[in-house]
């Protein structure tokens, strides 16, 4: 099997299981909003009912609208990401790994909104209690990091496609 395939296993695998036992904790261990402060002034547990996307975005969207939302697109987005992976070169680890943590993460979400109509959110980093960041899980945390990898691969693609070009503006103004 080619090894972009073995990438997408293992990864995914990783990151559902993780996502899905540490939402199971959550679950087993916490009330709704509770929380439980882990460093001072920077980071807690707490559980948060999240209806809307990562970071809660849409959350207060009307629900005949959020639901079939929240279930439609991401199943197409993984569709497309499924394609994008089937295309990719056997041997760019980098992008099957990139593609294999959103695919994971996005799974990982699909599946508490299938069972519970809401996703577990339980990492809670903030400021002093001043400024909270939106509070997220494992799953946000895989697409967040696999979507930064393809940004970062398509910047050193679009470096490496510029230094092509300016020597061959080179080579042509030598002649």
């Amino acid at each position: 099997m080619n090894r972009k395939y073995w990438i997408l296993i293992a990864v995914t695998t990783l990151v559902i299981s993780l996502d899905q036992w540490t939402k199971a904790l959550v679950l087993s261990h916490f009330h709704l909003g509770e929380s439980i402060q882990i460093i001072p002034d920077l980071f807690n547990l707490t559980f948060v009912k999240n209806p809307g996307a990562a970071f809660g975005l849409l959350a207060t969207a009307n629900p005949a609208f959020r639901v079939p939302f929240f279930l439609i697109v991401p199943l197409i987005a993984l569709g497309a990401i499924g394609y994008v992976f089937h295309k990719l070169e056997g041997r760019d680890l980098r992008m099957s790994t990139a593609l294999s943590l959103v695919i994971g993460g996005a799974i990982g979400n699909l599946i508490d909104r299938l069972n519970l109509n809401y996703v577990v959110d339980f990492l809670d980093f903030h400021w002093r209690n001043g400024y909270h960041f939106p509070a997220f899980n494992i799953a946000d945390s895989a697409i967040c990091v696999g979507v930064g990898i393809l940004m970062f691969d398509m910047l050193l693609q679009d470096r490496a496609i510029r230094k092509g070009q300016g020597s061959e503006q080179n080579a042509s103004t030598a002649r």
